[in-house]
Formats: structure tokens, sequence, C-alpha cells
């Protein structure tokens, strides 16, 4: 943009992933004019009202920068708000809602999406690279338009996934890593030339459902795969809802029954798969915390050859 004039930004975006990048703009004193974030929803068994994570870091920053929450981004009245906030740019992250056709229209809306656009276009492109055992993903920016993910390229950032990443570990990496990239498509903005996404190479992940999270124990690797794409939510769990909370691939050769227990150790206990084994150091059952998996197997009078499966 003009480096003579003050650039006002609006940022969109929701999650922890969102807020590092926001934390870079302000850092490097962009001129925010306001936030735009999802609606405060209740969480857990007691329902509490609890604002975005990008929300709950401005109110303890004491950042007075405006908020705003609408429930659809359709709205003339919301509209009409983003126009009066006069931006010369629009900044997406991890928001949860698509942009209209008349927003994007305001002023250029560039979106950082966490994979290595046309790859996983859709809203699990993290978990996605794991569960595909890729070695690398990345950040894109994209200037927005109104098909899912498909705008033209500013920028890309890669990184490596190392073996035993999960799923947080490697949000954080690349949230980091997409904070940066905003920075360098700002101060590089008037002189990039967009690039069109190679459609020949598209591909799509879909929204993440609890159901996705359940694992009957055939494919140690498969299991450990699940476990490293999933840890947090929806976790991966067992047809008795049993959820596997800390695992580690133990071997992916062995031929079991799955879900026998094979050793039994100080730390741990070892569970077989129909292919191959895994190493369990905590679980959690069904409306209860959190606990060692020997604590667990202890109560449940479970021994070496029984089956947690049952």
């Amino acid at each position: 943009m003009d480096g003579g004039k003050i650039m006002n930004i609006i940022f969109m975006g929701t999650p922890d992933y969102a807020t590092t990048i926001f934390q870079g703009l302000l850092e490097k004193e962009y001129n925010i004019v306001a936030l735009f974030t999802q609606p405060d929803k209740k969480v857990g068994r007691k329902q509490v009202v609890t604002p975005p994570h990008i929300k709950q870091y401005c109110l303890q920053n004491n950042i007075s920068i405006p908020i705003y929450q609408p429930t659809t981004l359709k709205s003339d009245e919301v509209v009409q708000d983003i126009k009066n906030l006069n931006p010369d740019m629009i900044i997406v992250a991890a928001y949860g809602q698509i942009l209209p056709q008349n927003i994007l229209d305001i002023a250029p809306c560039i979106n950082l999406h966490a994979s290595l656009l046309p790859a996983y276009r859709g809203a699990s492109p993290i978990q996605s690279a794991i569960l595909n055992n890729d070695t690398y993903t990345g950040v894109t920016a994209m200037l927005m338009e109104l098909g899912l993910d498909s705008g033209d390229i500013l920028g890309y950032k890669y990184i490596k996934i190392e073996e035993d990443m999960v799923v947080e570990e490697l949000f954080d990496n690349l949230a980091k890593v997409a904070q940066k990239l905003t920075i360098e498509v700002l101060e590089r903005f008037d002189t990039i030339s967009p690039k069109k996404q190679d459609l020949s190479k598209v591909s799509y992940c879909k929204k993440i459902t609890k159901q996705d999270g359940l694992v009957d124990l055939d494919d140690a690797f498969k299991t450990y795969t699940k476990y490293k794409a999933y840890k947090s939510w929806p976790d991966i769990y067992l047809p008795n809802n049993l959820k596997l909370k800390d695992i580690e691939l133990n071997e992916t050769t062995s031929t079991n029954i799955a879900g026998t227990i094979l050793k039994i150790n100080k730390e741990n206990i070892v569970v077989a798969c129909t292919k191959g084994s895994i190493v369990i150091n905590s679980l959690q059952p069904a409306s209860k915390k959190q606990m060692k998996a020997t604590d667990y197997i202890r109560g449940a009078r479970l021994e070496v050859g029984n089956n947690i499966l049952k």
C-alpha cells in the first residue's frame, strides 16, 4: 500500500490461530480500526457463555479496538458498518463466516489459509495434512473471492511436519508463520502480482465432526495418525466411548486381536491393534476425568490378555 498513508485495517478472526496474527499486526502498530469475531457461545456442561479466544485476548490486554460480533455478515447494517470504518484492507484468519460479495467489494480482503493452496480448501486443512502424513504444509495468503478458498495467491510460507507433531503444535507453528507472512504481504502489497491457483491440484477438506474421532483399533499407525490430528477435539475414542488422551505408536507389524492388553508397565499399558500396537499413557472414561491408563485398568480389574474394547 502507499507508504505515505496510514492503512486502515479491519481484522476478522476467531481462534488462537487468528489471535497470533492479530498480535503481530498490533506489535507493528498497524491501524486496526475494528475486530470482527464470532459471537460469544455457551461452552461445556455448565454452558458458560464464553468469548472467542481473540476477544478474550483483547479484554485481558485492555486493547480498546471496537469489537463486532455479528451472527451474519449478510445484513445491510453490518455491510454499512464496514463501509463506515473505511478500511483499506480486510485481513481474515479462521473467522468462521463466509464474506459476501458486497463486503469483498469494499476493500481487498486477504485470507491466511493454513494450507499450501490449492491443497485442502475448506475447514480442516491442518488436520488433513496430518491425516495424510504430509511431510510439508504451510500458510497461503490469498485474495478472497466468493469461491471456497479459490482466490489468487499473494504468497506462501512452508513448514515441515515432524513425525510426532500433534495438531496443537502444528497450529501454533503455522500461526507464527502466518503472522510473518501477513506482515510481508502488507508491506509488499502494491508490488505483488497475484497468481491463479492450479485447478488441476485442487483438493478439499470437510468440517470435522465428533464422529470422526471414532477408532476401532484396526491399525496402529492409522490410530496414531488420527490421534495426532484430533488431539484436543474431538479426540479419538473407542466404540465404548473410552477416550484415548495420550498415546504413542509402539509398532506397526504384529497381528493381534484388537483391544487386547499386551503389557502393563509402571506408567502405561501396551494395547493391541489388529495390525500393530499402541502405548496408552492416559485415557478418559465416559463422564469421568482423564486418568492414567494404569489407574483405569486397576479400577476396572483388567489384566494382560483382557480386552479394553469390551
